[in-house]
């Protein structure tokens, strides 16, 4: 059985203050969960102030994105060094990223070797855009930002990796796929990595991204391949954030 796995992504949003504020509001919020992992995901700037407040508790970190290199003159970037006494998990390879940096996967695979080099754990974001899902491109496309953003990664590593299958077209839009959907383009996912990886393939953890709401969550959630959520908007409010981890719980 795959441990269920919700995890916040708070984008450009919230104030250090504000940040701190809501981590206390989820720590109060989320003393039910057991037998599930949890992982907020603020900016950079409220990573420690974040860190303060769930300590000692379920509750765990991670960072929105980072560079491949250690160091070096990278203005404005943050390395895997920086981030490995601070966080368990890092988001990689967001659309966002993608579409408005020109993130390439090639970029996210070395972002990926770098993350498990220094004992991160990658949340490998994938999905298609709206013209690609209309072109009927979407298994190409999943199969190889998989395949590409995983290349030279190896069994024994591939455990520590999860995936999030974003649909680019239901980022921030309200517009979710499917939980049928949902389900057909995640076991795809689980199937590219069977190819790749083997049997170690049923350990990885698919989260679906893309509009995830308390109305939503649970239909999405029950799915035999879906292994929790990578929430954005939703994860802002400590209520609606509290009601998807919920829906999660065994």
């Amino acid at each position: 059985m795959r441990k269920p796995f919700i995890a916040g992504n708070w984008k450009m949003n919230k104030t250090v203050d504000e940040a701190y504020d809501l981590a206390i509001e989820l720590v109060t919020g989320l003393r039910f969960v057991r037998d599930i992992d949890v992982a907020l995901c603020p900016p950079f700037v409220s990573l420690t102030a974040v860190k303060s407040a769930i300590a000692n508790t379920m509750l765990k970190l991670g960072a929105q994105n980072m560079h491949d290199q250690d160091r070096g003159a990278f203005t404005g970037e943050i390395s895997p060094v920086m981030l490995k006494d601070l966080v368990e998990y890092v988001i990689l390879g967001h659309s966002e990223r993608r579409q408005h940096f020109g993130e390439s996967d090639a970029f996210i695979n070395r972002k990926v070797h770098a993350a498990l080099r220094h004992g991160l754990h990658p949340i490998l974001c994938i999905g298609e855009t709206l013209e690609q899902n209309e072109r009927g491109e979407t298994e190409s496309v999943l199969a190889r930002q998989t395949r590409e953003g995983l290349a030279g990664v190896s069994a024994d590593q591939v455990a520590s990796v999860v995936i999030a299958y974003e649909p680019v077209w239901a980022i921030g839009t309200g517009r979710a796929a499917t939980a049928e959907d949902a389900q057909q383009r995640c076991a795809f996912i689980r199937q590219e990595l069977r190819a790749m990886f083997g049997e170690v393939a049923d350990a990885v953890r698919i989260q679906y991204g893309g509009s995830v709401t308390p109305a939503n969550a649970p239909e999405l959630l029950c799915q035999p391949d879906i292994d929790g959520a990578l929430v954005g908007g939703a994860s802002l409010k400590s209520e609606d954030f509290i009601a998807i981890v919920r829906a999660a719980h065994p």
